[in-house]
């Protein structure tokens, strides 16, 4: 019963794509800002993307241009369409949700592998 799981990650050559997916259960999806998270071996955990449930979206810099967040509301599913990926792009990216409502309330996927070759 776990209340997002991610999918779509993989290996891809540098230059490639990849459009990973995120499904949300048990939760009432469209009162969560949804973010996509990243996290390589030997860093931090980084935000790369953010979407309100209305659709505006937000981007960290080396994810703007390049990637795409968005979502389906009637699917309660959140996406992230990844252009010209780069090695550096290599982590474990990780769907997010937090609360919209006042109390601090958020959900964290497992992750989904995203390896990018040379």
């Amino acid at each position: 019963q776990d209340q997002l799981v991610e999918s779509g990650g993989g290996l891809v050559q540098a230059g490639g794509s990849l459009k990973l997916s995120c499904k949300a259960s048990g939760i009432i999806f469209n009162m969560y800002t949804m973010d996509w998270y990243r996290q390589a071996p030997g860093n931090q955990r980084e935000l790369v993307a953010s979407i309100t449930s209305g659709g505006r979206a937000n981007y960290a810099r080396n994810a703007k241009d390049r990637f795409i967040i968005s979502r389906d509301n009637f699917k309660d599913t959140l996406y992230l369409e990844m252009y010209g990926l780069k090695p550096e792009d290599t982590a474990v990216y990780y769907c997010h949700a937090k609360g919209t409502f006042g109390g601090k309330v958020e959900y964290w996927g497992k992750g989904t592998l995203v390896t990018v070759s040379p």
